[in-house]
């Protein structure tokens, strides 16, 4: 059980430990008379039951005791739950022994003089050792306070990703109930596209309800799960394709993240609707990795292929959205013409 503290604004409380008797009372009266509520006691054993049983803002310590040197008493002092600081006394040939109570845990130490200043140096050393305590404690209590804060507002911050994305869920629903009434076409193509893109968005926020860090995002477990959200909403008896991943451990920053989803996202959609002939199976490959530097985005397939010379199949607003994304990440949409469909990559840094 830990000491009992002091109340809050009683005076500042000093154990002396000296077994000199008359000096013991001169250093008792002279620290009362400034202020302090002062136990001074002989030994070590009597210094560690006092110890044990309530807090003192500091201890001043002899280094001479009976039988014994301070120097037996420190490791002690040092290995409560909530060590006070100690100032060490000793002799004025003592420069040795200071150090080694420096060494073993001491904060300062005062030499025993016969010029009559010993008795002011203490009082100095006292009040010094409590200050430094104080401003140790002020310190750790900020340090606490903005743990806390950012705790609180991490702990927020995540409760509102999970709100926003079970909202886009919902949207993405409502999307894809409302595609379900529209004839095969154009129209409900869009539809699924709208969803698909709510989608992307929605599984960032996803992830970052349950990571611990809401700042970056992991690369692999997002686009796996995007993938698998993909397939299901875009997988049709006419377009019975398969995305395949291939995602190196890398965290990226939130905003980046959503942008690298909305492209894989329209290139992906791109590859349901054009990369194959209708009924005929292939797969849509994404992979992401590290090539020097920087990271490398592609998404390709096996199929018919195309190029950026050809006049869109749709509406081209897909394009228009790849090219803002990867201008976001500092990045820009490169084809590789010697790819038997279409592999399209991005390379940016992280």
């Amino acid at each position: 059980m830990s000491p009992a503290a002091a109340p809050p604004g009683a005076p500042r409380s000093v154990l002396y430990v000296d077994d000199d008797e008359a000096l013991r009372r001169l250093v008792a009266k002279d620290l009362t008379r400034a202020g302090y509520q002062v136990t001074a006691v002989a030994t070590c054993a009597e210094a560690l039951a006092l110890l044990g049983e309530r807090s003192f803002d500091t201890v001043a310590l002899d280094h001479y005791l009976a039988g014994e040197t301070g120097l037996d008493l420190l490791p002690a002092i040092g290995a409560l739950p909530e060590a006070p600081p100690v100032i060490y006394v000793t002799g004025s040939d003592e420069g040795r022994i200071a150090i080694a109570a420096l060494k073993a845990g001491a904060i300062d130490y005062v030499v025993k003089d016969v010029a009559g200043e010993f008795m002011a140096l203490l009082r100095a050393a006292v009040a010094q050792a409590i200050q430094h305590v104080e401003t140790r404690r002020l310190k750790e209590a900020a340090e606490r306070a903005v743990v806390e804060a950012r705790d609180r507002a991490e702990a927020l911050l995540r409760e509102v990703n999970h709100r926003v994305g079970n909202s886009l869920q919902l949207v993405s629903a409502f999307v894809h109930l409302q595609s379900g009434a529209v004839p095969d076409g154009p129209a409900r193509d869009m539809m699924r596209e709208t969803e698909a893109r709510i989608l992307a968005i929605a599984q960032i926020h996803r992830r970052l309800y349950t990571s611990d860090d809401v700042r970056s995002v992991d690369m692999e477990e997002y686009l796996r799960g995007l993938a698998e959200e993909l397939e299901s909403s875009l997988k049709t008896a006419d377009r019975p394709h398969r995305i395949e991943v291939s995602v190196e451990r890398v965290k990226v920053a939130t905003d980046r993240a959503v942008s690298i989803g909305v492209i894989v996202t329209e290139l992906v959609t791109n590859a349901f609707k054009y990369a194959y002939p209708i009924g005929v199976e292939g797969a849509v490959r994404v992979r992401l990795g590290r090539n020097g530097a920087l990271l490398s985005l592609v998404v390709e397939d096996d199929g018919v292929g195309s190029a950026d010379d050809v006049a869109p199949r749709g509406t081209g607003l897909g394009k228009k959205i790849i090219r803002t994304m990867a201008a976001s990440i500092q990045s820009q949409m490169e084809r590789d013409p010697q790819h038997k469909g279409t592999r399209v990559v991005f390379a940016f840094p992280d």
